[in-house]
């Protein structure tokens, strides 16, 4: 089975950004880790993973966050306007 490529620089840092949007937005509902891995049905470390950008969720696994915190999905995942 062929090594997997590592994403470009850019693909990490926006996913970084999307792990603190989800970090402040978890933050902001006055959540915890444990309770949103325990309303997604996910392990904490794993949902720990996602915050941190270590880890690159399913689009289902951020339907999941999203509604478990109460926020919309494209708060979690919009895109910072290109600096001009």
């Amino acid at each position: 089975m062929p090594r997997s490529v590592p994403p470009p620089a850019w693909v990490l840092t926006r996913r970084r950004a999307t792990g603190d949007r989800i970090r402040t937005a978890r933050q902001v509902a006055g959540l915890t880790q444990e309770q949103v891995a325990l309303r997604i049905d996910m392990d904490r470390a794993t949902y720990n993973r996602i915050e941190q950008g270590h880890s690159s969720p399913l689009l289902d696994s951020l339907i999941r966050i999203a509604d478990a915190i109460g926020v919309d999905l494209a708060d979690l995942v919009r895109t910072d306007p290109p600096a001009t």
